[in-house]
């Protein structure tokens, strides 16, 4: 990849001799392993821990759905960077990365400016001895026209607080407008039926129904309010066993929501989402959620080998396959799937288990000991339908090979796996006494931001 023009600073590292491993994205994967990192080497001045990330707070991302449904409170359970880096033991830097020099081990990093257009921090390079990236993936919009301009996509907390404000707005103008509802307003369409979109979905028919209650009552949700999931494929959520699929489409339907399957979207424009077959969706807010790929900038770093995603190709042991001292982890990497063929899917608990794995690989590194190879292990795959149900499967040796899972246990079961992101973070003791403090104030506030 081309090298920024703008000059660069030297951002000052560790003194000689301390091992470098400097950690570009800090996702879930990639800000639990600085974690561990910081905790077990950078803390006992055993090597010294950079985390490079754009944004300051870090978010779960499978969680972003509720952000845009307003039924969770991004400031509440958002992980500030630089706190996290003061009491885990690593370094925080901000910043954007832009190129990579692999014969002097530089990451190239653009300058940060802020609202008023002030720099925050310059342009500037980092040396590594180890160099993790985990910069996680963006939507893939296939290209569609019109996506860009009348979408909305769940990457970031802000464009999820984006649909959520524009959603709330939506609500307000249409109680206070005299005329009756155009043929678009209240109606939402959410392209992509995987977990995303069908998370998304049900989650907005509770939200919007609590929204309305708060003395909204010129608008009636059932009539007025309309949510079209619509999905290319012959069925909703087409990575998981056609059973979860079936009993996830059964409650949609049960709510109202409109489930579109084998519907291609060929365009997106101010008035709705164009179909194949000619027929226009009618939407005032459009959710893009119909695939992912890595960052583009992935495709041209330095020679480093990709796929057709932008994703970087690793060895079983996490390292690229043109440089040993570059790892990659999460959505932007294609790592192989040992004993089963194909690459490891791009799930929340690949980049968990990734980033225990090389937590300790990476100690072994520095010791001059070989690398381990990382083996995925598939715990299933769970899907929240808000407070109507929960669907999945569960697999492993726990309970004996594939089981079927809904309700309340699966409820739990899903919940679980944010807990052990929060505690891979935290620790036990934080996340037990915020996860009450969370329980107690929650009577207290409205169910859905208003704001």
């Amino acid at each position: 990849m081309a090298k920024s023009s703008a000059s660069h600073a030297a951002d000052p590292g560790p003194g000689p001799g301390l091992h470098r491993i400097v950690i570009v994205g800090g996702g879930a994967g990639g800000l639990e392993l600085a974690t561990r990192l910081g905790d077990t080497l950078g803390r006992k001045g055993l090597a010294h821990i950079t985390l490079i990330e754009r944004a300051r707070s870090h978010f779960w991302k499978p969680h972003l759905h509720e952000i845009a449904a307003g039924s969770m409170d991004l400031h509440v359970h958002a992980t500030d960077y630089l706190a996290q880096s003061h009491w885990h033991g690593f370094r925080y830097r901000v910043g954007e990365m832009t190129g990579l020099d692999r014969d002097k081990r530089l990451v190239h990093v653009a300058p940060v400016r802020d609202e008023d257009g002030e720099t925050v921090s310059p342009a500037y390079t980092r040396g590594y001895d180890t160099l993790v990236i985990a910069v996680g993936s963006n939507t893939n919009d296939f290209g569609t026209p019109g996506v860009a301009e009348h979408a909305i996509a769940l990457e970031t907390p802000s464009q999820a607080q984006r649909f959520h404000r524009r959603l709330v707005n939506a609500c307000l103008r249409a109680h206070m407008q005299s005329e009756p509802l155009s043929p678009r307003q209240l109606q939402v369409a959410i392209i992509g039926a995987g977990a995303t979109g069908v998370e998304l979905s049900a989650e907005l028919h509770k939200a919007t129904r609590t929204l309305v209650s708060y003395n909204l009552d010129r608008i009636d949700p059932e009539r007025d309010i309309r949510l079209n999931l619509i999905e290319a494929g012959p069925r909703i959520l087409p990575a998981l066993p056609e059973r979860i699929a079936g009993a996830a489409t059964a409650l949609l339907r049960g709510l109202g929501v409109q489930v579109r399957t084998g519907s291609r979207v060929t365009a997106v424009t101010a008035e709705g989402v164009q179909l194949a077959d000619g027929e226009l969706v009618p939407a005032e807010l459009v959710v893009w959620a119909a695939g992912v790929k890595a960052p583009d900038f992935l495709r041209d770093l330095a020679g480093l080998e990709t796929n057709k995603l932008n994703q970087l190709v690793v060895e079983p042991t996490l390292q690229s396959t043109r440089d040993a001292a570059i790892f990659a982890l999460g959505d932007c990497a294609a790592a192989p799937w040992l004993g089963h063929g194909g690459n490891v899917p791009p799930r929340a608990q690949a980049a968990h288990q990734q980033a225990t794995h090389l937590a300790k690989q990476l100690r072994r590194r520095l010791r001059g000991q070989p690398l381990e190879p990382w083996r995925y292990r598939d715990f299933g795959s769970l899907v929240s339908l808000g407070e109507y149900s929960t669907v999945g499967n569960l697999m492993g040796a726990l309970v004996g090979g594939n089981l079927w899972v809904e309700g309340l246990f699966a409820r739990t079961m899903y919940l679980s796996l944010y807990k052990m992101h929060q505690v891979a973070l935290h620790g036990w003791w934080k996340t037990t006494l915020g996860s009450a403090s969370r329980l107690l104030t929650r009577s207290t506030e409205p169910r859905v931001k208003l704001h």
